[in-house]
């Protein structure tokens, strides 16, 4: 039988659902499959997926979450209960105690959005909590203590730059600026320089094999892609280095560094001095792109470490609240 508690991580590329007691037990693509002709749903998270690019004219497919908010109402609700009825049932999910997460600016009306949608997939008692103070638990900050905490979220929709302290949020900026924008960044640079077209997987691909926030210094890597020549419209192979995707990610990182900035700018010094002191944390997929730890400490001018579980911190936050309390202990907004 499962616990009655369960935390929710419901981001712009992925849902994680942490249950008490057996840890996170769903991490799927937030990604739904749907038959354009009959309306109808045929494939939620990893399984809807792999069919990106690869589909008929009449399916297509889809990411209701878009920069961390809810695009799509009844794709969100059906992906949740999906998931939710697959793992926990129906006659349990009624039962639950649900925390969800949602980012620090989002507003009341979004909120009963998010509200809504778990409600119309079964859950009653919701509790919605705001992101970056979860995050915090899960990468193990202790930020109730009068002492500055900076956190840096580079997810896929959007980087949240949060300097927390006392339990409470001090300065916060964000931009839609993160790992999707990172993808498109790459799909222009091989139509502009390449003249072909690759799909958004390759592109992510790439990243995740040769990206770099900083020029190597070392043995130059590369790799091959495979897409379409614009001129022809056949296949074409391509050999794409490391160093031309640093060149096509660099309009995006400096836009996460100058929020970054920003968010220190409007901290009051006692707090940024705790901060050059204790390093700030970085969490979500783009903490993963390399040397992008050490491009923001330069820049910042304080230590920069990436969390021991970047992509996880925030269900595992929840999943922390959950075991600790059967209250949840911060304060939403």
């Amino acid at each position: 039988m499962f616990s009655k508690d369960i935390g929710i991580d419901l981001g712009t590329a992925n849902l994680l659902i942490y249950v008490k007691g057996k840890g996170i037990i769903v991490n799927e693509p937030a990604v739904v499959a749907i038959d354009k002709n009959t309306k109808k749903n045929i494939a939620f998270g990893q399984e809807a997926y792999e069919m990106i690019g690869r589909t008929p004219e009449n399916i297509e497919v889809l990411y209701p979450m878009q920069d961390g908010f809810i695009a799509d109402f009844e794709l969100t609700r059906a992906m949740l209960s999906h998931f939710l009825d697959l793992v926990l049932g129906k006659s349990l999910l009624s039962r639950l105690r649900i925390v969800i997460c949602c980012p620090a600016h989002t507003t009341r009306v979004e909120q009963n959005v998010i509200r809504q949608v778990v409600e119309l997939s079964g859950g009653k008692q919701i509790h919605i909590e705001v992101e970056p103070k979860v995050a915090a638990i899960g990468a193990g900050i202790d930020s109730s203590q009068p002492l500055g905490h900076m956190m840096i979220d580079i997810g896929a929709g959007t980087t949240d730059a949060t300097v927390l302290s006392m339990g409470d949020i001090v300065s916060f900026e964000s931009i839609r600026t993160a790992g999707k924008e990172f993808d498109r960044q790459i799909i222009q640079h091989i139509k502009k320089h390449h003249h072909m077209y690759i799909g958004e997987r390759t592109a992510e691909q790439v990243k995740k094999e040769i990206g770099l926030a900083l020029p190597s210094d070392g043995k130059p890597s590369s790799m091959q892609i495979h897409g379409r020549d614009l001129g022809t419209g056949f296949p074409k192979t391509l050999t794409v280095t490391a160093e031309e995707v640093n060149k096509a990610l660099h309009t995006p990182i400096r836009k996460i560094v100058h929020t970054a900035k920003a968010a220190l700018e409007k901290t009051p010094p006692e707090l940024v001095t705790d901060i050059m002191d204790h390093g700030i944390i970085l969490i979500g997929g783009g903490a993963l792109l390399p040397g992008i730890d050490t491009l923001l400490a330069k820049e910042l001018n304080a230590p920069v470490f990436i969390a021991e579980n970047p992509l996880t911190c925030l269900a595992i936050g929840a999943g922390i609240l959950l075991e600790t309390t059967g209250k949840t202990p911060i304060r939403t907004r």
